[in-house]
């Protein structure tokens, strides 16, 4: 019998790049279903929002400002680092779930593969929700699709891994800054560890923030903050017509549809945090 005690980890929040305990200095426990101690998980709180959606402020320029291709490169970048770390995913989904190991690869596959597709959308949005419109004089009108801004989702809690994603990275590849709140404690889990693999991706620091702790707490907090630019209450459950109600109070865009992992991602959330900018340019002689 050994006499070593094993390390256990300490889930903390992500912020701007980094892995702050909450300035509440609070925390909860996270056990396994059969009552286990798995990990300690940061309990955010009202100031950590608020530092994460000043960190996403930050990062937005540098985000937005780069080209379509170079987001496209860094968010394959940031599904490679996921495949790299794909096995712990498995066993953390599996145990976070309560679902076979067959069914937590599945989903974690797909949950990767998810992340590619959308890395594949950075540079053909232009094309497709922009163009030229037909008008009757000597200039050109042009449709020019751009990100909203700071965009907070509220990650579902029953799908740890690929709701996350489903919900995160769609407004992430057109070009948005994303404060994302994990609900549950369980979710925190997982969610923590996709910020570990975005800190070691390319992408930079500020774009993705994470913050863990409880919806009915942090919730309200994101869809009342005046710089946030849009909602994804993905996971909000029954407190989505409260936070929606909430978000209208400062004129927000709202995304309140379910994400459905068996279903293939569609155009849906990626449209939904996208401005169209209309440009008149006269026609040279």
């Amino acid at each position: 019998m050994s006499d070593r005690l094993s390390v256990a980890k300490t889930y903390k929040l992500f912020i701007n790049g980094a892995f702050p305990r909450s300035e509440s200095g609070r925390s909860f426990v996270v056990s396994s279903p059969t009552g286990e101690f798995v990990a300690n998980v940061a309990h955010g709180s009202r100031k950590d929002v608020r530092d994460a959606v000043t960190a996403a402020r930050g990062a937005f320029s540098k985000w937005s400002g780069a080209s379509a291709y170079n987001r496209g490169q860094i968010l394959y970048r940031f599904a490679e680092m996921l495949e790299a770390r794909r096995s712990e995913f498995i066993s953390l989904v599996a145990a976070s779930e309560e679902i076979s190991t067959k069914k937590a690869t599945a989903m974690v596959d797909e949950g990767i593969d998810r992340v590619v597709w959308y890395a594949g959308w950075t540079d053909k949005i232009a094309q497709v929700l922009g163009g030229t419109n037909p008008v009757a004089g000597p200039y050109f009108n042009f449709s020019i699709p751009g990100p909203s801004g700071v965009i907070a989702v509220v990650a579902p809690t029953s799908s740890s891994f690929l709701g996350f994603l489903s919900t995160v990275m769609p407004p992430l590849a057109a070009g948005n800054t994303v404060v994302a709140i994990a609900g549950s404690p369980m979710s925190a889990l997982v969610a923590v560890v996709i910020g570990e693999v975005s800190a070691t991706s390319d992408l930079p620091a500020g774009v993705l923030n994470i913050i863990t702790g409880y919806t009915a707490e942090l919730g309200p907090v994101v869809a009342t903050h005046e710089d946030v630019d849009g909602v994804d209450l993905a996971g909000a459950g029954d407190l989505i017509a409260a936070l929606s109600a909430d978000a209208a109070s400062t004129i927000k865009r709202v995304v309140t549809s379910a994400v459905n992992e068996f279903e293939p991602p569609t155009l849906q959330r990626l449209r939904a945090f996208i401005e169209i900018t209309t440009v008149w340019h006269t026609v040279g002689q």
